[in-house]
């Protein structure tokens, strides 16, 4: 197990991206219809779309307004988003992975170099911080104990896991989240909030007050239209 919470990191996130629910229906219909434009409507063969499926049903986004921008996106919908990744540095000198989607670059650049420059941070080039970050599948599976996640360990392959009361979270290889997924429910395990996360390969340790600056610069960065998602190098403590 690591020697940091990612629990608490992700709880965190989850946490504010629950107190502003309407603009998380944007951000997830968003993210469905760049899915089902680059791989199409099939779910079975377009994981990107399954995976942004599962996120709008986790956060109860109407199944009808789901079928809706499937359908535009199939069809002669001229939207086009592109995808970028803006990476820089945060108060005290921490990374910040910035991912959007937007159909205007000039405005997105400019507004995230302007909640980042006003809040103690600065935008930086490519490559300046994404090397401190992998790619990493995430599960959370109910009513699974610590000593019965090892009985299935011969069965699949973990990169690590938290455990928090009767519930674990368990982390993959990217490439195989839908495999062990479907692994846990084949054996009656409930699952939920899978997704692909940017995980930071060294954790910066800062006081509470540094804490509440950066987590401050994280919400204004997680509100700007255009954002889909923002992660940092930091260590957040368990509320």
């Amino acid at each position: 197990m690591a020697g940091h919470s990612k629990w608490a990191n992700i709880q965190h996130r989850k946490k504010a991206q629950d107190n502003k629910r309407g603009k998380v229906f944007t951000k997830i219909i968003r993210e469905v219809s760049v899915a089902t434009k680059l791989g199409g409507s099939d779910v079975s063969s377009n994981s990107r779309l399954r995976l942004a499926i599962s996120k709008a049903n986790s956060a109860n986004v109407p199944k009808d307004t789901l079928e809706r921008a499937i359908k535009k996106a199939s069809g002669q919908d001229n939207q086009n988003f592109d995808e970028i990744v803006y990476e820089g540095y945060g108060p005290n000198g921490i990374a910040i992975i910035v991912n959007c989607l937007t159909d205007n670059k000039n405005r997105t650049v400019s507004e995230v170099r302007n909640v980042l420059t006003k809040n103690g941070g600065s935008l930086g080039t490519k490559g300046s911080v994404s090397h401190l970050f992998k790619k990493i599948g995430v599960i959370k599976i109910f009513s699974l104990s610590e000593e019965d996640l090892f009985t299935h360990l011969d069965h699949i392959s973990l990169v690590d896991y938290e455990h928090d009361a009767d519930n674990c979270l368990v982390f993959t290889d990217p490439g195989e989240l839908f495999s062990i997924k479907n692994y846990f429910e084949d054996n009656k395990f409930k699952t939920t909030d899978e997704e692909i996360i940017m995980e930071p390969s060294t954790i910066v340790d800062i006081s509470e007050e540094q804490q509440g600056k950066a987590l401050d610069l994280l919400q204004k960065l997680e509100d700007l239209d255009d954002v889909q998602s923002v992660y940092m190098n930091i260590n957040i403590s368990p509320s």
